[in-house]
């Protein structure tokens, strides 16, 4: 942790130990009122450590840098006291390859059982996805996961931000054989029918939702159930299924001929629309009804067998 205020280290240590990881975690700790240069230090003696543990002792390594803004902004205190040419926005013209070495400190080693995963946290300075010290970590490291303001404060937790979140590795690790035919389509096409649904919000609150077509008021629709049901998660267990279940039940929800990014066999395999659901709720209701209905015919066939065993008794 790097810069951090008192509050957050203490929060840290609780966490840690309330849920028992604390025997395992090897924790580096530079406060706001620490010295610079030990800023500058404290991911690389992180990494380290990582490297010895995962490589010499056969350890999955997980290492979390908090907060990398903290630590660009200590290397541009550094650099101007040094009176080196300043670079974008006053940050030194070096900082590009000093973060690739610390990102790509991340990996396995040749005939080596570690491994070192590094999970990089940043504040982005007035949320700019643009400024210096998010941009260049975005081309260094193999994704980026965005967290929104807007979404925190309607209270969705964890509050992504779909649209700019990537991952260089995805298309490795999905697909028949890994996870599912129809997910990369899937994924797709989710993605495209939120955006649509994006867009349109900021239509309505120029023009209002009175004028928007049918349609539209189905993609408006849409991005509202996408952020309640399938961003916004409570303590479920809930493997790739059930999560690819959501998504071809969110996209039940728009015109089968907007579903342009799916293959049409997985349409068919897949999409659950509101006939089929209306059918099975009717056989249902009509396998009730004639379950019912025999009822009252047995009960009678018993009643009138009762009365001639009584009659041939008599």
């Amino acid at each position: 942790a790097m810069g951090i205020t008192h509050r957050e280290g203490s929060f840290f240590r609780r966490e840690f130990e309330k849920s028992g990881a604390l025997e395992k975690v090897v924790f580096f700790l530079n406060l706001a009122d620490d010295p610079t240069i030990e800023r500058i230090m404290t991911p690389r003696c992180a990494l380290t450590v990582a490297e010895y543990l995962a490589f010499e002792h056969d350890m999955q390594v997980l290492v979390v840098l908090t907060d990398m803004t903290n630590y660009c902004e200590a290397l541009r205190e550094i650099s101007t006291a040094r009176e080196e040419v300043p670079g974008r926005r006053g940050y030194p013209g070096y900082m590009y390859t000093d973060l690739s070495n610390i990102y790509e400190r991340a990996g396995r080693v040749k005939g080596k059982v570690g491994s070192i995963t590094q999970l990089i946290i940043l504040t982005m300075p007035d949320d700019d996805i643009t400024h210096p010290i998010p941009d260049l970590t975005g081309y260094i490291t193999e994704g980026q996961i965005v967290l929104s303001r807007q979404l925190h404060r309607r209270g969705l937790f964890p509050p992504i931000d779909v649209l700019p979140c990537l991952s260089r590795l995805m298309n490795l690790g999905i697909g028949e054989g890994k996870t599912r035919e129809d997910h990369r389509n899937v994924a797709d096409q989710l993605y495209a029918s939120y955006a649509q649904g994006r867009d349109l919000r900021r239509l309505v609150s120029i023009i209002g939702e009175e004028a928007l077509g049918e349609t539209d008021r189905k993609y408006l629709k849409f991005a509202d159930s996408f952020e309640q049901r399938y961003l916004s998660q409570g303590d479920e267990d809930r493997d790739i299924e059930e999560t690819m279940a959501v998504a071809w039940n969110l996209l039940s929800t728009l015109p089968a001929d907007e579903l342009k990014r799916v293959k049409k066999e997985h349409v068919d395999k897949y999409l659950v629309t509101d006939l089929e659901t209306e059918a099975e709720s009717e056989t249902k209701t009509d396998s009730d009804e004639q379950t019912k209905g025999e009822d009252p015919q047995e009960e009678t066939e018993d009643e009138s067998s009762l009365e001639e065993t009584a009659d041939k008794d008599g």
